[in-house]
């Protein structure tokens, strides 16, 4: 049995976020998120990657703001919609993730999900701990991590 899953407990649940990014849906487990609040006052980081799109004062925090649409290498956004971000830390530094809309907290059964499907989009798939199929949509399950490794990469630097 090449292809063991972790075992999960019996009846767990897991709480995701639920962010639209582009036309897909993406869960972020509420565990790894601290708020959610709309940027303000973004400040350019000067030869930052593209993925960085700024810093900004949370609550007497500086926060780095990540562009999600970059990261995931989605075009910009069409709308003037000034978008949301999602709140997480990594190592006792702050980020927000810079996404499209925040929708509603979702409580889903940690057997329902599923490892990545050979053909979710490669940029997606590396940064997704797997996807849970709801009512003819796929919900991205977004490893926090791995999205923010560029982060302590290039920032580091």
């Amino acid at each position: 049995m090449m292809n063991q899953k972790p075992e999960t407990i019996e009846g767990a649940m897991t709480e995701y976020v639920t962010a639209m990014i582009g036309d897909q849906l993406f869960g972020l487990p509420i565990a790894r998120v601290q708020d959610v609040f709309m940027p303000e006052r973004l400040t350019r980081v000067p030869l930052a990657p593209d993925e960085v799109a700024g810093v900004l004062n949370l609550r007497g925090r500086i926060v780095t703001a990540i562009d999600m649409r970059a990261r995931l290498g989605l075009p910009k956004a069409e709308t003037d919609k000034p978008p949301m971000a999602v709140g997480v830390d990594l190592r006792g530094e702050s980020y927000g993730l810079l996404i499209d809309s925040i929708g509603e907290v979702m409580k889903l059964p940690d057997d329902g999900r599923e490892d990545n499907p050979v053909n979710l989009d490669p940029r997606m798939a590396r940064m997704a701990s797997g996807v849970h199929r709801l009512d003819g949509q796929l919900m991205v399950v977004l490893d926090v991590d791995r999205v923010l490794e560029i982060a302590s990469d290039k920032l580091a630097a």
